[in-house]
């Protein structure tokens, strides 16, 4: 595990932004009382941004000091007696005889005070329009929290302390995939430039990638191509198939692709990139023997990927010497080759897996992906990192992985990252604290050895301002919670049962609100942060609230199920949440909610005379459904404990009714539970299967239990008990209930509830 560094308490001061000191010698008085005797020049032959960024300072200028600051072009210029140098204008050269100015490349910038005069400058296209946001921030004070939320200082007197900063970020490419950050103005002021951040010109443009990732059926369709060039194309169990990969080793195929490649290009001249890789999903390379031998002399599928890429990557050279050609290090060619090796023009993208809670670096848990990347850093001249920061299953629950984001960005930087595409709930407007996340990201993409804790203390004192101090307690409550269970968050929960840590970080949200109650501003940013525990208590109600009256602990959950339901999706909507997950809008989520509504039946015959403790219900809200709608749906049913089943037509084979074990039950009391199942049948023939079920274990990938039923049992319709024996519920295994496949005879499957009874009392450490 790793070594814990907290978030720390946050400063008295709701905010410290940039003290400047009092006027002395060598500083600049760029106003007093609020007038000013500057004025912003531009050269005559300045580029769209430059002069963005010249309108950009004069607007935030006056709102800072009340003062207008003239913006003067050309001859006008001339007659400025002090100047703001905006834009890498002749003057601003000979101001800085020793700053290389082609080695600023498109982002770099140059700070500078010479005399009386202020320098804001940089590299084409963007860099004069970053130097005046890194001055109006570090030095002014301006903060642009989100696309519609700032801070702006008042300071009538506006002096600046000697200055000369030199700066060129590590990263060419830099995405915070966030969807307040898409938009091009909050962007460009958090110096992204990413692919899906389409920045106009008139704000320096963003780097395109052409065809993003995933090409080789982008650039040789099928459709286009197979019918007349099947050996194009890989060769899976012994046939051609269109859908799959290219066959690399191919010589006619390559051609045709480079001459691809070349003409994307040439339709698109001001790209920085372009993508030439394995398409998705299909997870095996061609199985030709000339694969297969390249395969097995470089020891793994990448091979005949890089060599079919340099062979694309020279021909882009020779016409496009500005240009990289991308490839994926992702799925089967995840390892390197032992031989080849990316040209100079080649861009490794690699896309990072393991824990998410432990550095990249040094996290155990993270040892192979690890050994991984390193393994491309000494091969590949550059790499670009996909990395994943968020629950793309989830973006509405606590995903506390804040800690490590600062020393991932600059462990990737190390091993030669020119570019990041830091891939978080880009698709909902309230998920885990995604304010902060877009702007900590933002920061630490453009310099990464900023010191993050400071930096998150410094948007949550801004952002949340008396509540500040509630919310950082909480951050650091979670992310101690989740370090101390030593889990992947991304794919486990159990730091959830903690009932303590929810209890306390829902004492810490109460807090918060009480003390912003009478800024309905501030107050609803601490309402749309709350929204993650408030979907956690929602989430695993049945289960917390159930351990809390079995072990006489404190409970502040909701009192009310349904109240809480409506609360939460009210709230979701008023911050337009849209979407759930990566593929789930909020609105098929709230109607999953909506379904936890139904009451609980009474208990089945056989548990009525238990305690709570000794067994567990399993209703029809806690049922996953696949196929829902057409294979699976819940229902209305008089007959069911509760009123209410899931339901499947009897035409289809499918398990599309599930419960997974998960922590919705507190499986560590017992080492073996007894299994029931509760279902009927609406029957259209007197014999034959009526439907199947069991309990599967996905871990050993073997059934614990499996029953068939029978048409001649369930001739009344009425729901029956069926005893799927004695197991050991590990988390992951699950119940499952299936048609007979045949509409002839089965109208259809219901399924009322599933419940669990404890056989073998636990073994106490």
């Amino acid at each position: 595990m790793q070594s814990r560094c907290p978030i720390l308490v946050l400063r008295s001061a709701c905010l410290l932004l940039c003290a400047l000191p009092l006027t002395c010698a060598g500083e600049l008085l760029l106003s007093a009382d609020g007038k000013t005797e500057y004025a912003i020049w531009l050269a005559e032959d300045a580029i769209a941004p430059e002069q963005t960024a010249a309108q950009e300072l004069a607007k935030h200028l006056q709102q800072v000091t009340g003062a207008d600051f003239a913006v003067l072009q050309g001859e006008q210029a001339a007659t400025a007696a002090k100047r703001i140098i905006v834009g890498p204008a002749d003057a601003a050269r000979a101001l800085t005889p020793k700053v290389d100015w082609e080695a600023l490349g498109h982002d770099g910038i140059v700070i500078k005070t010479v005399g009386e005069t202020l320098l804001l400058a940089g590299g084409r296209p963007r860099g004069t329009l970053y130097a005046v946001y890194t001055f109006l921030e570090d030095v002014v004070g301006c903060r642009w929290w989100t696309s519609t939320e700032s801070y702006v200082p008042r300071r009538p007197q506006l002096t600046v302390a000697d200055l000369d900063k030199t700066y060129v970020p590590p990263l060419l490419c830099r995405e915070a995939f966030y969807r307040d950050a898409f938009k091009p103005v909050f962007a460009s002021r958090l110096k992204c430039n990413g692919h899906f951040e389409r920045i106009p010109p008139e704000r320096g443009g963003h780097y395109n990638l052409i065809g993003w990732c995933h090409t080789f059926e982008k650039l040789l369709p099928p459709e286009r191509y197979f019918a007349t060039h099947p050996d194009w194309y890989n060769l899976l169990d012994g046939a051609r198939s269109p859908h799959g990969q290219l066959c690399c080793t191919n010589p006619e195929m390559q051609k045709e692709l480079t001459q691809r490649v070349l003409e994307w290009l040439r339709d698109t001249p001001d790209a920085g990139m372009i993508s030439v890789s394995q398409n998705d999903g299909t997870l095996r390379g061609c199985q030709c023997e000339q694969c297969l031998q390249m395969d097995a002399e470089e020891g793994s599928p990448s091979g005949a990927i890089i060599r079919l890429v340099n062979e694309v990557a020279q021909a882009v050279e020779q016409e496009f010497p500005d240009v990289l050609v991308e490839t994926l290090a992702y799925s089967y060619a995840r390892k390197p080759p032992a031989k080849a090796r990316p040209r100079d023009n080649v861009v490794i993208r690699f896309c990072t897996s393991g824990s998410r809670t432990e550095p990249l670096e040094t996290g155990e848990v993270n040892a192979k992906a690890r050994a991984e990347l390193e393994s491309w850093s000494r091969i590949a001249p550059k790499l670009y990192i996909w990395h994943y920061v968020a629950n793309y299953g989830d973006y509405l629950s606590p995903f506390p992985n804040l800690r490590v984001l600062g020393s991932n960005i600059r462990y990737f930087i190390k091993n030669k990252t020119v570019g990041m595409f830091v891939q978080g709930d880009g698709g909902c407007a309230c998920g885990d604290f995604v304010q902060l996340r877009a702007w900590l990201t933002a920061h630490l993409l453009w310099d990464p050895y900023q010191d993050e804790h400071e930096l998150l203390r410094e948007f949550v004192a801004g952002y949340y301002g008396p509540a500040g101090p509630s919310v950082l307690a909480y951050l650091n409550l979670i992310h101690d919670a989740a370090e101390d269970s030593d889990l992947d968050v991304m794919r486990q929960e159990s730091w959830y049962d903690n009932l303590e840590v929810l209890n306390r970080a829902t004492e810490l949200f109460d807090e918060a609100a009480a003390t912003v109650g009478g800024d309905p501003v501030l107050a609803g940013r601490v309402r749309r942060a709350k929204l993650c525990i408030d979907h956690v208590w929602i989430k695993h109600y049945t289960y917390l609230s159930r351990r809390a009256r079995r072990e006489g602990r404190r409970f502040l959950g909701p009192s009310d199920l349904g109240e809480a339901i409506d609360r939460f999706a009210k709230t979701a909507h008023e911050f337009d949440a849209r979407m759930f997950s990566e593929h789930q809008p909020f609105s098929e989520y709230e109607q999953r909610l909506r379904e936890r509504q139904s009451p609980s039946g009474p208990p089945p015959e056989l548990c009525k005379d238990l305690q709570p403790e000794q067994w567990e219900d399993i209703q029809q809200a806690l049922f996953k459904l696949y196929g829902r709608g057409r294979l699976a749906s819940f229902v209305e049913d008089p007959q069911a404990s509760n009123g209410r089943a899931a339901r499947m037509p009897g035409g289809q084979p499918d398990w599309a009714v599930q419960y997974p074990f998960t922590s919705e039950l507190d499986e560590g009391r017992f080492d073996t539970w007894r299994c029931y199942a509760v279902v009927r049948c609406e029957a259209k023939a007197d014999t034959g299967p009526a439907f199947e079920l069991g309990v599967y274990d996905p871990v050993e990938r073997r059934p614990l239990a499996t029953l068939t039923e029978t048409l001649d049992n369930v001739q009344d319709g009425a729901y029956r008990v069926y005893d799927l024996g004695v197991h050991k519920l590990n988390r992951g295994t699950y119940f499952w209930v299936a048609p007979p496949n045949n509409e002839q005879t089965v109208q259809a499957v219901y399924v009322d509830r599933f419940f669990i009874v404890g056989e073998e009392k636990a073994q106490q450490p």
